[in-house]
């Protein structure tokens, strides 16, 4: 079976269901490499302090990362890391928890470096009332040096929206917002614990409009059970008809040994097939595409005129842990429950219970559980694959430069086993290296695979690629 489509760069491209039958298995998503399911326990011969003190003094911007973990409800689907609670008073005494976080990490950097790039995620971070996100943009300013372009996102729940809480975050220098909608589908809804009324997607655009965010972006998941493409497509035009800057359209992550509430869905046979799944994307693609969007990769689609989209014409875009990204020279400081930090040499990961990270930080330790100094080898493959990710091409020159030595000889063997892919049509040869084509643009993670070599085919450690 294959499902036509188009791609936003030419003529029209294919869906191979074959194709994705054959090459649709587990794999990472390469917000990093190696991905955090390499980050190691045995913190103490990794010399973190050390990677810090090196990123410092090689100076350069910084991004900050805050997990705001709390949620009244559970969503079934939900994949992230949250606290349940409706306790109010639970956001105060964690903002006094990551005042200490910051002050621990602010001492080991350099107060001169700016802050570009400033994201606050969930959980909810709308949980907090006005008052707290007050608090916490002081804090912020307190610690650290705020660029006067820096770009400033929160993740918001139109179910926990006030206007009140716009008006704070615009007056700590928020200017981005995501709002998180999945479906707009009522029985979608109800069946993934998520009721959520488009009237209120509506409400929250018209607010943040309203105080001056300069870019709104929209989440969506397709895969979801009782979904259709026929009610996906409603989604979709339901969405259109708000004119977001751009929209994020995720594949369901279906990892119930991760996260056991997703079991239900397996209880109740509502997955869509493989199929249907494909099918929703292909929907999506061609409505987003016909109305103006670029594709900018894997889940991503951004007006034309939109800073991801001029990345990628650029060739500058960058990807992390919170998708793609135009801020590829900056490091990451992530702080909160589970929040992962990367310098050029490092990832580490914060505890992931409340418990455990409190207690480090009562101790006057940074409260990482976990992480990862990356050999030499590491950073050139990371290097590869981020390109791939991003330019949807190997380069072979541009690569060879960004690595320091000869990318075709160094990694003949990788190329090699591309032949597959390229007699299938996902990969096509082009002067100078290889172009993913539209068929192969919904397995771009499945070519970066080839230049993983963490990568272990049985390991039940990811969802499925498609």
């Amino acid at each position: 079976m294959i499902l036509p489509t188009e791609t936003s760069s030419g003529p029209p491209g294919l869906l191979d269901l074959d194709l994705i039958r054959k090459y649709s298995i587990p794999g990472p998503r390469y917000t990093s490499y190696p991905p955090a399911t390499q980050f190691t326990a045995e913190i103490h011969g990794l010399a973190l302090d050390d990677a810090i003190a090196n990123d410092n003094r090689a100076g350069g911007p910084i991004s900050l990362y805050f997990h705001l973990p709390f949620c009244e409800t559970r969503c079934w689907f939900c994949g992230c890391n949250t606290v349940i609670t409706r306790r109010r008073g639970a956001a105060g005494e964690y903002l006094d928890d990551l005042a200490r976080e910051m002050r621990l990490t602010a001492a080991k950097l350099d107060r001169a470096r700016p802050v570009t790039q400033i994201h606050l995620g969930g959980g909810t971070p709308t949980f907090f009332p006005p008052d707290e996100l007050r608090r916490l943009g002081a804090l912020i300013r307190e610690h650290f040096t705020i660029a006067p372009d820096c770009e400033f996102s929160v993740e918001v729940d139109p179910r926990r929206l006030t206007e009140d809480h716009v008006i704070a975050l615009q007056e700590i220098g928020a200017n981005r917002a995501s709002l998180g909608v999945q479906d707009t589908d009522t029985r979608v809804q109800l069946a993934v614990h998520r009721f959520q009324p488009h009237a209120q997607n509506e409400r929250a655009f018209a607010w943040l409009r309203a105080h001056g965010f300069s870019s709104i972006s929209i989440d969506l998941i397709y895969g979801l059970p009782l979904q259709t493409t026929e009610s996906f497509a409603r989604t979709i035009d339901d969405v259109l008809a708000l004119a977001p800057d751009r929209l994020s359209v995720f594949s369901y992550a279906h990892v119930p040994w991760i996260k056991p509430a997703q079991r239900i869905f397996e209880d109740r046979d509502q997955l869509p097939t493989p199929e249907l799944k494909l099918a929703m994307f292909a929907v999506a693609h061609e409505k987003l595409t016909a109305a103006g969007y670029v594709d900018i990769g894997l889940d991503h689609f951004a007006r034309p005129d939109d800073a991801l989209a001029l990345a990628q014409r650029a060739g500058t875009l960058h990807r992390n842990f919170q998708g793609y990204s135009t801020r590829a020279d900056a490091s990451l400081y992530g702080f909160g429950i589970s929040s992962i930090s990367s310098t050029p040499d490092s990832y580490r990961q914060n505890h992931k219970t409340l418990a455990e990270w409190r207690t480090a930080l009562d101790a006057g330790q940074l409260p990482v559980e976990r992480g990862l100094r990356l050999a030499p080898e590491d950073q050139c493959r990371r290097t590869i694959i981020m390109r791939l990710m991003c330019d949807r091409r190997l380069d072979f020159a541009k690569l060879s430069k960004l690595i320091g030595t000869d990318f075709v000889s160094m990694y003949a063997g990788e190329l090699a086993s591309l032949s597959e892919l390229v007699a299938d049509g996902l990969l096509a040869p082009v002067p100078g290296g290889l172009e993913v084509t539209p068929r192969g643009v919904p397995l771009l993670r499945v070519i970066a695979m080839k230049f993983d070599s963490y990568f272990v085919t049985a390991a039940r450690r990811h969802a499925q690629t498609i």
